[in-house]
């Protein structure tokens, strides 16, 4: 049993590593060296645990996606109203480019990268098409005052909620005026009533 929970610690720290390595840097001028001096564990565990670089940006990604999926719906949820779920989805994402950017930079980073691997793009697209059931759960179709959503199918509503989520969020990450690009989030809000 012991032994047991070593090694779940130790891939738990390989795992936390990798997030603050990539999360900082990025993750092409991240070194299997470098995740491992940060988990403080022998390189030959990476591969142990995670067979190579690629793999363990595979698990770093899955984790996010799951903790901030969970994260996103429980937000959409405290909302009774399509509206008011938009409210909540938007603040969510100001908090989060406040308080956490590195989630976006390891978003971003992936999202790039995707473009020329095929199990990575497998894992964004995932994610993308769970956040766009999401939004289309409780934004659009749990709303009676959107009529100009309803013109097109609530899928490709939902779809351009979030892409104009996410697209507002990388200009937030590379502009220096950031309150503004921040405060161009609430204006999805035009979009939505």
């Amino acid at each position: 049993m012991g032994e047991k929970v070593k090694n779940t610690d130790q891939a738990e720290r390989i795992l936390n590593a990798a997030f603050k390595c990539i999360s900082t840097k990025g993750y092409a001028n991240v070194s299997s060296r470098d995740i491992a001096n940060e988990a403080g564990v022998a390189l030959s565990q990476l591969n142990y645990y995670y067979k190579n670089k690629e793999g363990l940006f595979k698990k770093v990604v899955e984790m996010l996606s799951k903790k901030y999926f969970n994260e996103i719906e429980d937000n959409l949820k405290k909302g009774t109203t399509g509206s008011e779920s938009s409210v909540y989805l938007i603040k969510y994402f100001k908090e989060m480019l406040i308080n956490k950017p590195e989630l976006f930079k390891i978003l971003f980073d992936l999202a790039s990268m995707a473009l020329w691997s095929e199990s990575l793009k497998k894992l964004l697209k995932e994610l993308f098409d769970g956040l766009t059931k999401l939004i289309e759960k409780y934004i659009v179709n749990n709303s009676t005052d959107h009529e100009k959503l309803k013109t097109y199918s609530s899928l490709s509503s939902s779809r351009l909620i979030l892409g104009t989520l996410l697209g507002t969020s990388i200009q937030v990450m590379l502009t220096d005026e950031k309150e503004d690009c921040l405060n161009a989030l609430s204006t999805l809000k035009l979009i939505l009533d």
